[in-house]
């Protein structure tokens, strides 16, 4: 297996920044695993409902005696696969770093309760939950490593199909949402705002960290410069 950054083999010039500036890949990734854990942590404590693949995972744990753990590494290695079979390349690894990394960090978040020093409503946590997890998603799929398995194949429909990148991920997870709910996990207004806010917001949050913060995108760019 390798890391997601042999997708685009580290080439190209359609990932550079504007002004020449280079943004250290490893610190993107770094960034935006640490701001995704955030808003996951403020999403949680909304208590507004969950994310598409937490539904589907709860729904799966009422048949199946698993953890949620287990249920969204086979999501990953599910979409892992795809993504390998259609781009005709090995399985990559780097997206369970990812899952690893993210969720550790979430449960220090969940230990320390960091949403309860802001003071927020359950409202404004949610949205700010969100806003956070689909800037985090954009760093994470600029650094060109670690990119979460559905945004592989997401990344990989916008390439081949030339759909907006949130037709492709919000096919995905509304499947998972449809499929969870019809095996009985929770869905609330948190769940379709997730869904709406975060796989929306992606896109031009890497369009404004390539145009204003001179981050170079080795994600989107350069993979569909060389494909």
């Amino acid at each position: 297996m390798t890391g997601t950054n042999d997708l685009i083999h580290h080439g190209g010039h359609q990932g550079g920044s504007p002004n020449g500036t280079v943004r250290h890949p490893a610190l993107v990734y770094l960034a935006g695993c640490l701001l995704f854990s955030v808003g996951a942590h403020f999403f949680i404590q909304s208590h507004l409902g969950t994310d598409p693949l937490d539904v589907f995972a709860l729904g799966v744990l009422k048949y199946l005696p698993l953890t949620i753990g287990v249920c969204q590494a086979a999501v990953a290695v599910v979409c892992i696969g795809v993504w390998a079979v259609w781009n005709r390349r090995r399985p990559v690894l780097s997206p369970f770093l990812t899952f690893f990394l993210c969720g550790t960090l979430i449960d220090i978040h969940q230990w320390v309760g960091l949403a309860r020093y802001l003071g927020l409503g359950a409202y404004p946590l949610m949205l700010l939950g969100a806003l956070f997890c689909a800037y985090a998603s954009a760093l994470i799929i600029m650094s060109g490593f670690g990119i979460r398995a559905i945004d592989l194949v997401a990344i990989t429909v916008r390439q081949r199909w030339k759909w907006p990148f949130w037709c492709g991920k919000g096919l995905i997870e509304g499947a998972l949402l449809v499929s969870g709910w019809l095996l009985g996990g929770p869905v609330g207004i948190g769940t379709v705002a997730f869904l709406v806010f975060v796989d929306l917001l992606i896109e031009p949050f890497v369009r404004f960290n390539r145009r204003y913060l001179a981050i170079p995108d080795r994600g989107f760019a350069v993979a569909a410069a060389l494909t």
